[in-house]
């Protein structure tokens, strides 16, 4: 891949801004920072636009939930064509984390997180999504 340099002209403020987020980030440089903010910003049109995106549906949850893994398996048949993988971790005695791999529309994919991350006994939720 060739790079390309160019330049940019920011505002004061806006440079000490970048400049923040380069640090809070660790970013080597402002370019990178600047990468960064553009991928983000591509991901999010995607969204956006209902475009084929990856992703992940991170659930933490307290596994002793009646009924609770059987309603999550039930609703993952449902959307089978979406995940690619399930992973699933024994937190402690109580608690499991699953890792949810999905590929699809986003609207389809934000569905399915918001229809999981709904079900009762569900402690934490959250969907990341990412370009495929």
């Amino acid at each position: 891949m060739q790079v390309k340099r160019f330049g940019v002209s920011l505002e004061e403020n806006l440079l000490k801004k970048l400049d923040d987020l380069v640090q809070r980030h660790q970013f080597p440089n402002r370019s990178q920072a600047i990468r960064y903010l553009i991928n983000n910003t591509i991901v999010e049109d995607k969204w956006k636009g209902n475009e084929d995106v990856a992703g992940a549906i991170v659930l933490v949850y307290d596994h002793h939930k009646r009924d609770l893994q059987n309603r999550s398996t039930d609703l993952q048949h449902d959307y089978h064509d979406l995940i690619l993988s399930v992973q699933h971790v024994h937190l402690d005695h109580h608690n499991c984390l699953e890792t949810i791999a999905v590929k699809g529309p986003a609207n389809q994919l934000r569905n399915l997180a918001d229809k999981l991350i709904a079900i009762k006994g569900i402690k934490h939720g959250q969907l990341v999504m990412s370009t495929p």
